[in-house]
């Protein structure tokens, strides 16, 4: 016995130093998985937090009658050549700019986008019309990004966009307050745009606001019903189980398949629209349906089986039990489950790009069968652009992504605390 003990209290000593050191080793992990999503977080913080501002120039926009053909009316304004107006407003802005390159240079100191813009301000509001008129416009993407301090201005001119004469004119208009920094209301308001300054991501959210809805409308009535029958009501058979062990599969495969089985049945097959919401959430519900079911299956087996017997046992069909009192019990489970499994839906890229989804789509849609963008692959599609400013929007555009996931959790922990029921 004596001799037992000492065994004991030799190797005592040792498996302590172990245990001390596996739990150091699983800090350290934690530590480490931490550190690279704080890295991540501050990299992406940095690039993308100075997109919420845009820069404006003013300048004196020459918005007399002579303009418009003599009379200022809405069909006048409509049909007027804003962009003349903006170009003869800059040249007079600088009259010692001479020469084509140079003109061209000055011209692309404001937006492309600018003269809409002036537009719809004159639409909106006819009294700015009848002389000359100071008017805040949208700078271009490189006249931002300077003023953000993202161009050097003591780098060599060869090796930037920005040229010495056009940082000279941003200069003037520095000096004389005729450049400031706003909210960037385009980015929030605004579909996509080959110009950085007027891409927005409305377009991607209304997308993708459609691509979730088919995708929970389909996805989840279907599969808390098939949880439903393969819970409650199958029998415990050979088929049965082949179906249950390919529902587990099919939650782990890649998601890049399912969006191969919707190119394949949905678009070949069946000739819908591509790039439209309504066939993404088809493709999305597909990717759901195993994450639903099973969340679902195990929610209706965490209620108890007194509460079936209760319900049978005073006369209660077993379609009854299931639908008036096993059913509302597993609810809370169920919902839990199914907004997981959209908010993994909702941060999906691949599938979409196999249906189609990652064309180039300006107008916000209306509908599920308009054609639209999700914001995943609206990331994906900026980050793949090669001017500078749109780098600024992919981060900020992944922020507001992660707003959203982090809200919709956020939400599914609220839900389980006050729906969450301990038996």
């Amino acid at each position: 016995m004596s001799t037992s003990r000492q065994l004991v209290q030799k190797t005592l000593g040792k498996r302590y130093a172990r245990e001390r050191r596996f739990r150091w080793y699983g800090a350290l992990s934690i530590l480490v998985g931490i550190l690279f999503l704080g890295f991540l977080l501050v990299t992406t913080v940095s690039n993308g937090y100075k997109a919420f501002v845009q820069t404006y120039v003013q300048i004196d926009v020459d918005l007399s009658a002579a303009q418009f053909g003599g009379e200022i009316t809405p069909e006048s304004i409509a049909a007027a050549n804003f962009d003349g107006i903006i170009k003869d407003s800059l040249r007079n802005a600088f009259p010692e700019v001479s020469g084509r390159t140079d003109r061209r240079a000055l011209y692309g100191l404001v937006s492309n986008g600018a003269q809409y813009d002036l537009r719809e301000m004159l639409l909106e509001d006819p009294s700015l019309a009848g002389g000359v008129t100071p008017v805040w416009l949208l700078a271009d993407d490189e006249v931002d990004v300077f003023m953000k301090g993202r161009i050097d201005r003591n780098e060599p001119e060869a090796n930037r966009r920005l040229k010495d004469n056009a940082i000279g004119w941003i200069d003037q208009w520095v000096d004389e307050g005729r450049v400031e920094k706003r909210f960037n209301e385009p980015f929030f308001t605004n579909g996509d745009s080959r110009e950085p300054e007027q891409a927005g991501i409305f377009g991607a959210i209304m997308g993708s606001f459609f691509t979730i809805a088919v995708c929970m409308l389909l996805a989840f009535p279907i599969g808390v019903a098939a949880a439903i029958y393969l819970q409650e009501f199958a029998p415990k058979n050979r088929i049965t189980d082949i179906i249950e062990v390919n529902i587990n599969n099919l939650a782990a495969v890649p998601s890049i398949i399912f969006g191969l089985l919707g190119l394949a049945i949905f678009l070949n097959a069946f000739g819908l629209p591509r790039s439209v919401p309504l066939v993404g959430g088809m493709v999305l519900s597909l990717m759901t349906l195993p994450t639903i079911i099973i969340s679902s299956r195990a929610a209706l087996a965490a209620v108890p089986p007194s509460i079936r017997e209760a319900a049978l046992g005073v006369g209660a069909s077993p379609i009854q039990t299931v639908l008036h009192h096993v059913l509302p019990l597993a609810m809370p489970g169920m919902l839990t489950g199914s907004i997981i499994g959209l908010a993994q839906a909702l941060g999906e890229t691949a599938p979409l790009l196999v249906i189609g989804m990652v064309a180039f789509i300006v107008d916000v849609p209306t509908s599920p069968l308009d054609p639209g963008t999700a914001l995943p692959v609206q990331i994906y599609l900026w980050s793949d652009s090669p001017e500078r400013a749109f780098v600024e929007r992919t981060s900020a555009a992944i922020m507001v992504l992660l707003m959203f996931l982090v809200a919709i959790n956020g939400f599914i922990v609220l839900l389980r605390k006050k729906l969450e029921r301990r038996w």
